[in-house]
């Protein structure tokens, strides 16, 4: 069974940065995207940032220019480094892929979420 393990959350002052991290579990044959959504209390669960099997990436509006996704296709794992941090980027951050194992694909795999908070 495949799973994904997101890491790297925490507490961080506005205008500051961190790096979250999402691994796959699992024999992961192809990674057709995968990225990370973002919910924060109140709020619908909407898209921070996310790349494709090709390298091309998308970003939400609101992050555009202060985070960056990346992968390392070695470990199947995705990064977001996110910079110049302020307090409505607070939410609890999911990883979400799109993948292929042996026999199956998974088209809309969650991660169990990792807390983002920002202080002003």
């Amino acid at each position: 069974q495949v799973q994904l393990a997101e890491s790297g959350g925490g507490l961080v002052q506005a205008g500051g940065s961190l790096r979250l991290s999402c691994a796959t579990s699992g024999r992961v044959l192809t990674i057709n995207a995968m990225g990370w959504y973002r919910q924060a209390p109140g709020k619908q669960r909407e898209l921070v940032a996310r790349i494709i099997r090709g390298g091309s990436t998308d970003y939400g509006d609101s992050v555009n220019g202060r985070f960056t996704i990346s992968r390392d296709n070695a470990v199947n794992t995705v990064y977001l480094q996110m910079t110049s941090l302020k307090p409505e980027d607070t939410a609890v951050y999911y990883c979400n892929a799109d993948l292929v194992t042996l026999g199956r694909r998974y088209g809309d795999l969650w991660g169990q979420g990792t807390q983002v908070t920002v202080s002003s």
